[in-house]
């Protein structure tokens, strides 16, 4: 009896020892079997209230290096791996994560060796709403003889929404440079706003109109010398003076020609019949030239001219007496 439990006993023995080894052998294998890899996991926050926004530049995705079996790890290749990280509850503030503190979600037999960047920084702040007015932002000079009167923009606000308080800070927007050098006409073109990172993150590349208001610069000037010519006259006739001044504003590119000045105007006078002589009132008109403004005549002198028969003298009273009988 002695004897077949001993022999039970040694037996007994010999099977822990064998099983000993075995999960020995079995842990060597694996353990040779075991590999490090590098994954890149994206960042997925969760429950983020909606009052809520998260303001600056967040890491987006991390860098994990993975150890476990062989097997599982070439699986790992295929699985879509993500970070999640909760916020429920979260308040402003700002909040950092650090690697050992967030749960990504393994397979039994992987352990996480590392986290690149080892912590996640949050700067969360409330959700608010604001138009800001946008400026135009101008380079260069229109061309001489020429001024800018305006600058509209349509939109001239946009309305942002985002974190309270980096909309506190912004009082203002302002276009990329709208180049003016040269220009002689009135134009409307897009303009693409010039905007931080954090600003272009909210509402992305945004344009406005720009209309762009080119007026001619105009000098009042007198111009002298100016001939009157004569219309609907019975006869020849002479006038006296036959020339006037006139006093207008003209624009003042149009006087770099001082000889061309006198062909702006046009003096004329309607004789029509009657007694010579006698006072006519004098008409003066600006001529239209094609790509510049309006002439503006504000006055002219003489008002009138005396109309006389083409010798010059007054007409003999024999004359205007048969002249009656006719």
């Amino acid at each position: 009896m002695n004897k077949l439990r001993k022999k039970r006993c040694q037996d007994l023995l010999l099977l822990l020892i064998s099983l000993c080894l075995g999960i020995l052998i079995w842990l060597l294998v694996v353990g040779a079997d075991q590999m490090d890899m590098t994954f890149t996991v994206p960042i997925e926050i969760l429950n983020l209230p909606k009052d809520l926004v998260i303001y600056n530049q967040p890491q987006k995705e991390v860098s994990v290096t993975l150890r476990g079996p062989r097997s599982i790890m070439q699986e790992m290749r295929s699985r879509s791996l993500s970070l999640p990280v909760d916020m429920a509850g979260a308040e402003p503030d700002t909040v950092v994560l650090n690697a050992d503190s967030i749960d990504l979600p393994l397979p039994g037999g992987i352990s996480v060796v590392r986290f690149q960047p080892a912590s996640i920084t949050l700067s969360i702040d409330q959700m608010a709403q604001k138009y800001i007015p946008v400026a135009p932002a101008t380079e260069g000079r229109v061309a001489p003889g020429y001024t800018l009167q305006e600058i509209t923009l349509n939109p001239d606000k946009i309305l942002v929404s985002g974190p309270q308080s980096l909309l506190e800070r912004q009082q203002m927007l302002k276009t990329y440079l709208i180049n003016l050098d040269g220009m002689t006409h009135s134009a409307t073109v897009p303009v693409y706003l010039d905007l931080s990172p954090e600003l272009l993150n909210l509402i992305g590349e945004t344009t406005v109109a720009a209309k762009i208001i080119i007026k001619e610069k105009f000098i009042e000037k007198i111009i002298h010398s100016i001939p009157v010519r004569v219309r609907n006259a019975p006869g020849p006739v002479t006038l006296k003076p036959d020339v006037v001044s006139v006093f207008a504003s003209i624009p003042e590119s149009l006087l770099a020609d001082p000889q061309s000045l006198p062909l702006l105007f046009s003096a004329t006078v309607s004789v029509g019949s009657g007694e010579l002589p006698r006072s006519v009132p004098v008409e003066v008109v600006a001529a239209t030239v094609s790509g510049h403004e309006q002439t503006v005549i504000k006055s002219h002198t003489p008002q009138e001219v005396t109309v006389l028969p083409s010798d010059g003298r007054p007409e003999p009273e024999e004359n205007k007496a048969e002249k009656k009988k006719k």
